[in-house]
C-alpha cells in the first residue's frame, strides 16, 4: 500500500494537504519548511517544483516560485535536497509541478529519480488525459508513483469518473475555475462537492484553492476526506527568520 493511501486509512477525514514551494523562503528551507509542516500536523506535503510560468497558481505562490527561482531552485538541485529526507520525513511527499522543466529533465529520469528519494506521487496539471493514457501513465506506474488528477465544478461526471479510475492516491477537486489564493463562496462550492460525494468515487478527495484558515477547511472537508492548502501557507512564512514557529502558529490555527 502507498504511503498516501495509508494516510488515509489512518485517518479518512479532515485529511490537511499542505503545499509549499522548493526553495522559499531560502534555497536550503527545503527540508525545513517540510520538518515543520510534518511536525505540526500536516498529513501530506504537496511539494511545489517552481517554475517561469505556473498557470495554475495565483500571485502568491507565483511570486514564491519567482523568488525559489531566483535563489536558484532548479529540478536537479530539488532532488540533491531530498535525497535522504526519508530519515527524518515519514508523510506522504507529493511533487506538483509543471510538464515543460520535467520534460526538459526528462520524463521517465524525473520519475526514475522521484522514485529513488523517496517521492510518493505526482501532480502535474498541464498533463492531458489522452497523454497520460497513451505514454506516461505506464511510466508513472513502472515507478510506483500515485498520480493524482484535478478536477472542477465545470467538469462532466463522465469524466470525473474517468480520472478518478486514472487517478491514485487521491482526487484533486479544484473549488472553481480560477487560480489558487482567490477568496471563494463556500455555500456555491458546497453543492459541488455534495455533488462529487454523490458519485462515490474510488479514491478520497481533498478540495484546494481557497483554502486558508479553520473555517474554510471545516467547510471543505464536510463533504470531503480533506482540503489542501497553499497560498494561506506560503504568505504564513513569508519573510520569516523562524519558519518553524511561523508553520505552527498557522498549522495551530487552522487545526483547533
Amino acid at each position: 500500500m502507498s504511503r498516501i493511501k495509508n494516510a488515509f486509512n489512518k485517518k479518512p477525514q479532515r485529511v490537511l494537504n499542505v503545499y509549499c514551494t522548493a526553495g522559499f523562503p531560502a534555497l536550503d528551507s527545503t527540508l525545513d519548511v517540510m520538518l515543520a509542516l510534518q511536525d505540526n500536523g500536516a498529513d501530506l506535503i504537496e511539494l511545489g517544483m517552481p517554475y517561469s510560468d505556473p498557470l495554475a497558481d495565483g500571485p502568491v505562490i507565483q511570486d514564491s516560485s519567482a523568488i525559489a527561482l531566483a535563489n536558484g531552485m532548479t529540478i536537479e538541485k530539488l532532488f540533491e535536497q531530498l535525497t535522504g529526507f526519508r530519515n527524518k520525513i515519514t508523510i506522504p511527499v507529493i511533487l506538483m509541478g509543471y510538464m515543460n522543466p520535467v520534460l526538459q529533465y526528462g520524463f521517465e529520469a524525473f520519475c526514475a529519480k522521484a522514485a529513488e528519494v523517496g517521492v510518493d506521487g505526482l501532480i502535474l496539471p498541464d498533463l492531458p488525459q489522452y497523454e497520460f493514457e497513451a505514454e506516461y501513465g505506464a511510466i508513472v506506474k513502472k515507478y510506483g508513483l500515485d498520480f493524482i488528477f484535478l478536477v472542477t465544478p465545470e467538469t462532466a461526471e463522465d469524466r470525473i469518473k474517468q480520472l478518478d479510475k486514472l487517478s491514485s492516491g487521491f482526487l484533486y477537486a479544484v473549488s472553481s475555475s480560477s487560480t489558487t489564493g482567490n477568496d471563494k463562496d463556500f455555500n456555491a462550492v458546497e453543492k459541488y462537492l455534495e455533488r462529487l460525494q454523490s458519485l462515490k468515487l474510488t479514491n478520497p478527495v481533498l478540495v484546494g484553492f481557497g483554502i486558508k484558515d479553520k473555517e474554510t477547511f471545516d467547510a471543505a472537508s464536510k463533504y470531503t476526506n480533506g482540503a489542501i492548502i497553499g497560498s494561506a501557507f506560503i504568505k504564513a512564512i513569508g519573510g520569516k527568520e523562524n519558519v518553524q514557529q511561523a508553520t505552527k502558529e498557522f498549522l495551530t490555527s487552522v487545526l483547533k
